[in-house]
């Protein structure tokens, strides 16, 4: 106990020795988590959009409105039938009626018109969702059959794949760029730590060779660096993460006016703290770790 205690004492005494190094260390660590960061809410972002956008489309198939019951239904079914369906919502006439009426009740020219008709112009509509965004193509080719030319008036599909594409092709861009941001702090932090390292071992250099003299060991010797590399892969950690949430924080309320959700970021960081916050310390950790040890390896040869 007492040895794990002058441990600590001689890790603070060697990180105050080289103030200036240590908040080098720390800070350079706090960018690199900050890039990694970044790059998980970067991916956050593009799943919500990208999920999104695909709940927002569908193909409308439109009947004739003469068309019976026994017909549409025999058409529903058949689309039903195919795996790639998830849904399929059936509106009748009345119904897509009052929909067009309360979609257009700004436009009195046009619910006068309805109004002079004796009967109801617009026919029944099947509205399918799909699993992925590109069977819809499928369905709607499923239903260019002569049986149904007479049924079906039209379909629609609103092709959002390019969206999607295109919001694939931003994020893997900016996560490649958050990838090499974070290759680069990581090289640079491994750099600092193995240099603050041995400037406190250069420092120490005589001291070390005593306690090797008396009979320290290894890990007498390496305990303070290793106790410092755990303070700052903490240190390092708990700064980005706050840092994160309260980024996370003030940038909802303008990603909640896009998607309509208040708190996608600060839920998932909240909702995942331990996962993130573990891997992250733990990463850093081992990074700390390695280049201290590498760092003193040539002085415990004594």
């Amino acid at each position: 106990m007492l040895s794990i205690l002058r441990v600590i004492k001689f890790a603070f005494q060697d990180m105050f020795r080289n103030f200036s190094l240590s908040v080098m260390t720390v800070f350079i660590l706090v960018l690199m988590l900050l890039s990694v960061n970044t790059l998980v809410v970067v991916r956050v972002l593009t799943q919500e959009a990208t999920s999104s956008v695909k709940e927002k489309i569908d193909v409308t198939v439109y009947f004739d409105h003469q068309a019976s019951e026994d017909n549409i239904i025999e058409v529903r079914e058949y689309v039903q039938s195919f795996p790639e369906v998830t849904t399929v919502t059936y509106r009748n006439k009345e119904e897509v009626l009052s929909d067009f009426k309360e979609q257009h009740k700004e436009n009195p020219d046009i619910i006068a018109s309805l109004n002079e008709l004796e009967e109801n112009p617009l026919g029944p509509t099947l509205v399918v969702k799909t699993r992925q965004p590109s069977d819809y193509q499928k369905i709607i080719n499923e239903l260019n059959i002569p049986e149904y030319e007479t049924l079906i008036e039209a379909k629609t599909f609103a092709d959002t794949e390019v969206a999607i594409e295109k919001i694939n092709t931003i994020t893997t861009q900016v996560e490649r760029f958050t990838i090499a941001l974070a290759v680069l702090f990581t090289i640079i932090a491994f750099f600092i730590i193995f240099n603050t390292i041995r400037v406190a071992i250069y420092t120490q250099r005589v001291e070390i060779s005593i306690k090797k003299l008396v009979g320290a060991t290894n890990w007498f010797v390496r305990g303070p660096y290793i106790i410092e590399a755990f303070i700052f892969s903490l240190l390092s950690t708990a700064i980005a993460y706050g840092a994160v949430y309260l980024t996370v924080e003030v940038m909802d309320p303008y990603i909640a006016v896009v998607f309509g959700q208040e708190g996608i970021l600060t839920n998932y960081f909240i909702s995942n703290i331990l996962m993130l916050a573990g891997i992250q310390f733990g990463s850093v950790l081992l990074l700390t770790i390695l280049s201290s040890v590498m760092a003193m390896r040539r002085h415990l040869r004594v």
